[in-house]
């Protein structure tokens, strides 16, 4: 954060930044008023001072988990204590312009989105939106991450010689991205499982689920195609042939794209739903640019339209 690297050349801690600024980290104690505020602190900091960065910006973007939940008891119970500043739950607007495109452009104060969320929901969103899923039945949502899914302090389970090769469960279920899905999408009953991969950034979520007799590939292809045609960032992938037949997050590596992809197994009524995102960019900062241009009136896809690099 500002604060630990207080002094330090912006490019001192991101090396890819060299000739390209001298800013330098400053205390967010001198924090002047601005048009726009983005967030990026430790999840629960930025509830305790909500007023005071609400008073130097009349639009602010927080990219932890502090405003995504909009119920107090929900809050509680998933992140473990109550919500420092509750009364501001309601002003935020979950910040995933796939779901909220009309509100975050009008809003003043947007959340930022769980990276393991966003791949859950942008999976899962062409079927539900289309009334394609039994909800009745349970969701299995199996995700794959990479190890900057961990933040940037180090633990024993990221050091290398235990954390490279690994294909590590960490959370079988109860993970707290799951109260997002469960909001954003208005379902109940749904699993995440989240497991490590050898893998830097990325994020794969394979969503297993029921869906309501008579379904289609046709009619999957039309609400896929639909999600798609809407929004800039989504893509479908479903080739015939080539390597990256299916969704592969190796190659959204710094790009803000969301692939989907899905099958259906017509005659056992199952739909396994796929997602791949670059879990820093569209599962971060990268919807977080997107909320800010809609909210300053800019074209959505500014300073965001890099495609990735391949190979890599």
């Amino acid at each position: 954060t500002s604060r630990s690297h207080l002094g330090e050349y912006v490019y001192q801690v991101h090396p890819n930044l060299r000739k390209r600024t001298a800013l330098k980290f400053s205390d967010p104690g001198e924090l002047q008023p601005v048009d726009i505020l983005f967030l990026a602190l430790p999840h629960g900091q930025a509830q305790e001072k909500i007023d005071e960065y609400a008073a130097l910006a009349p639009r602010i973007i927080d990219l932890s988990a502090d405003f995504r939940i909009h119920d107090t008891a929900v809050y509680q119970k998933w992140y473990g204590k109550a919500h420092a500043a509750a009364q501001w739950l309601p002003r935020f607007v979950y910040g995933l312009p796939e779901l909220h495109r009309a509100e975050i452009g009008a809003a003043q104060y947007v959340s930022g989105v769980g990276c393991n969320a966003t791949a859950a929901n942008l999976a899962l969103l062409p079927a539900v939106r289309a009334g394609l899923v039994d909800l009745a039945s349970p969701i299995i949502v199996e995700i794959k991450v990479g190890s900057s899914e961990s933040g940037a302090e180090g633990n024993p389970g990221s050091h290398h010689p235990e954390r490279s090769g690994v294909i590590r469960t960490f959370s079988p279920f109860g993970h707290r991205h799951t109260a997002e899905v469960m909001q954003e999408l208005c379902i109940e009953r749904v699993t995440l499982t989240m497991t490590s991969v050898d893998l830097v950034r990325g994020a794969l979520a394979t969503a297993h689920v029921a869906v309501n007799p008579g379904v289609t590939t046709k009619d999957l292809w039309k609400a896929y195609r639909l999600v798609a045609n809407e929004n800039p960032f989504v893509r479908v992938v479903k080739e015939q042939r080539g390597i990256y037949r299916v969704p592969e997050p190796k190659i959204l590596a710094g790009s803000n794209y969301a692939d989907l992809g899905f099958d259906l197994d017509e005659a056992g009524g199952r739909l396994v739903a796929m997602c791949a995102i670059d879990n820093l960019m569209k599962g971060a900062s990268g919807s977080a640019v997107q909320c800010m241009n809609l909210m300053l009136g800019l074209d959505e896809m500014t300073a965001l339209d890099f495609p990735g690099l391949h190979p890599i």
